[in-house]
């Protein structure tokens, strides 16, 4: 046995490392290890072993790229915020819409309505005003149909000598003897008792004093238009009958004044 082998060593053993403990500090960007516990060489015992690696540096450009990251972040809220108020305006704009145009269908409603009301009062009076056109013309055939369809002296020769030319031809410009027009026709008549009566109509309707067609009297002027721009002429012949030249369809005719009724009449006789 070796002399030393009874001698007790003084060295302290190696330490069994179970357990490790990281401690870590950033200091100018590195990063700081520091280990203990671990299996170190004798003469490294409870001596810290140190480590230090470079951590990334906050550069230019990442921040940039986070400022970037903000931006559009911010843009994406305002577009949504943009688009809900241009939404709920289309909304408002389509309700104002449909209310103008629920007004404009009422007004037109209206107005469709009232012209109907003001057509059927226009049809309603013109309706009132040929009943009335009616019974006056009624009561005027009433009021000349005692009048008698002869008379004596002047009168007898005007009403022969129309009767005379009953189915002769109507000719414009005419004046007789085998064809005449409406003012010819009167004009020829009232020659033959001795009365000169102007060429025309028109002159024809103001050659006497006006007289009502309600008081008519045989040998009376009928006329048709306005006194003074009369458009035709006859004669009265009684019992509600006129004699005159009236187009070239029919010549000269007699006819009832319910045919045509005359607008006003003269008196030369």
């Amino acid at each position: 046995m070796s002399p030393n082998a009874l001698i007790p060593s003084h060295r302290k053993p190696r330490r069994s490392a179970s357990s490790r403990a990281l401690r870590a500090g950033v200091t100018g960007g590195f990063l700081t290890l520091a280990v203990t516990g671990a299996t170190v060489p004798a003469n490294a015992v409870d001596k810290p072993v140190s480590e230090t690696q470079e951590m990334p540096t906050i550069t230019t450009a990442l921040a940039t790229s986070a400022a970037k990251s903000a931006d559009a972040a911010q843009q994406a809220a305002f577009n949504y915020e943009r688009q809900a108020l241009q939404d709920a305006a289309a909304a408002q704009a389509d309700k104002a819409a449909d209310k103008a145009k629920a007004a404009a269908e009422k007004k037109a409603k209206a107005e469709a309505e009232a012209k109907k009301a003001a057509e059927e009062a226009r049809k309603a009076k013109e309706a009132s005003q040929t009943r009335a056109s009616r019974s006056d013309a009624r009561s005027t055939l009433s009021a000349v149909s005692d009048a008698p369809s002869t008379g004596s002296g002047s009168v007898a020769t005007l009403v022969s000598f129309l009767k005379a030319q009953l189915g002769k031809a109507y000719v414009l410009g005419a004046t007789g003897s085998s064809s005449y027009d409406c003012s010819g026709l009167t004009q020829a008549a009232f020659s033959q008792i001795g009365i000169d009566l102007p060429r025309v109509s028109q002159s024809q309707s103001t050659a006497g004093t006006q007289v009502g067609l309600g008081n008519l009297q045989v040998g009376d002027i009928l006329y048709w238009g306005s006194a003074g721009s009369a458009y035709h002429v006859a004669v009265y012949v009684g019992n509600g009958n006129f004699i005159g030249a009236q187009n070239p369809s029919t010549g000269i005719v007699e006819r009832p004044l319910s045919y045509d009724m005359p607008t006003g009449a003269v008196r030369v006789l």
